[in-house]
């Protein structure tokens, strides 16, 4: 076995899937603008995906899968998450035509073995990719709130969650 992947048999370190998943979802909110070539998208696509995996490169953690997700979180908040916009800058999209294309309130959980999503603060929390391999108990979390448990406080009514497949 090549030592690129003996780490195999304990939990899954890579992050692959999520990432994704998640280069997937936001290439797919351009291609429906329709302003963007399947060109630019695979060029943006490619940008994305190594702008995450350096991010996220000392950040991840499949043994605690809520460790860092703060830190994991994508978020466009009438300011652009400055991954996508440097992705963007790869394919000439500007700040403004960035705003014109995604949604002025958008929050992409990437955590290892889930990618979920929410648009605007009370939308619901939506799951993009989830992998079948067994999570930590959620006593095993130490009561720590996440990221996206903090956002789920307060609400009236639970959200609702959906999966969305995500293809490439």
């Amino acid at each position: 076995m090549s030592q690129r992947h003996s780490h195999r048999r304990g939990p899954r370190a890579d992050m692959v899937p999520e990432i994704a998943a998640a280069v997937g979802f936001v290439s797919g909110l351009l291609r429906t603008r329709g302003c963007v070539s399947e060109q630019q998208l695979q060029v943006f696509s490619g940008a994305l995906r190594e702008a995450l995996t350096e991010h996220y490169k000392h950040h991840w953690f499949p043994e605690k899968p809520f460790k860092g997700s703060g830190y994991r979180c994508i978020r466009i908040n009438h300011r652009m998450d400055p991954i996508i916009s440097k992705a963007a800058r790869q394919i000439g999209l500007s700040l403004p035509q960035l705003y014109q294309l995604l949604p002025s309130e958008l929050t992409l959980w990437v955590d290892p073995y889930e990618v979920s999503y929410r648009i605007g603060e009370d939308g619901s929390i939506c799951v993009l990719y989830e992998a079948a391999a067994a999570k930590p108990h959620p006593s095993s979390c130490g009561g720590m709130l996440t990221c996206k448990n903090q956002m789920m406080l307060g609400r009236d009514s639970p959200s609702k969650n959906y999966i969305m497949t995500v293809s490439s």
